[in-house]
């Protein structure tokens, strides 16, 4: 089976197994970024607290993130961990936004991709998944979001690129599926659904829905 024929079928099972996923959970496009950023090693359940902490305080938007204090914003995000650097970073999203788009989140994402994440990656604390992140799920780009999740499904599954790099664990999907945002974001969002429930580090093989293509899992579940 050729590779591209595997990713979609890879993709097929998990669908039949979890459904529609109906990512990212935000509902706007700026809660999408600093959802992005807070997430950083952190779980989503105290994500959605931090976000919840911003929103009580009228600091979700570029204009009350530079307006609270750092010490502040510190404090309002503190329960999605590293909390003084997370603050740091959503100030410096925030100068971004405010100094080169006038506080405009319209205008930056409607920048050309390949401008766009280069900007991005330019900004303290934002890098390549973050970015991507950014891309997809609030810029709607048909971008492919490689996580911690990702690499450990797939190399469990026995694909993998030739270099254990960002870029490359990238190309191997952007250059084997349809280029579509609808399906990147699917793809990605099953991946994590998996990657909690199934794909643990210590996986429930013997319930695993790619069991049949898995050979690692075959193994495991013996």
């Amino acid at each position: 089976m050729a590779l591209r024929e595997k990713l979609l079928d890879i993709y097929g099972r998990l669908y039949d197994a979890y459904g529609p996923q109906h990512w990212w959970p935000g509902e706007t496009p700026f809660e999408v970024v600093v959802g992005a950023v807070l997430t950083q090693s952190a779980a989503w359940g105290n994500v959605e607290k931090a976000l919840a902490n911003l929103k009580a305080a009228g600091a979700l938007s570029a204009e009350g993130l530079l307006r609270v204090p750092e010490g502040e914003l510190a404090r309002l995000v503190y329960p999605a961990g590293y909390y003084n650097a997370k603050a740091r970073k959503l100030k410096a999203f925030a100068a971004l936004l405010w100094e080169r788009f006038g506080g405009d989140l319209d205008r930056l994402l409607a920048t050309p991709a390949e401008e766009l994440r280069p900007l991005l990656l330019s900004t303290h604390g934002i890098g390549p998944e973050t970015a991507d992140s950014i891309l997809l799920y609030a810029a709607g780009r048909p971008v492919f979001v490689v996580d911690t999740y990702t690499r450990r499904l797939f190399g469990r599954l026995g694909i993998r690129p030739d270099r254990d790099e960002y870029a490359a664990w990238q190309s191997l999907f952007i250059q084997n599926l349809p280029r579509h945002a609808r399906l990147f974001n699917e793809y990605h969002a099953l991946i994590v659904e998996h990657g909690k429930t199934i794909c643990r580090r210590t996986p429930l093989c013997a319930r695993c829905p790619l069991l049949a293509v898995c050979a690692f899992g075959q193994a495991t579940a013996r």
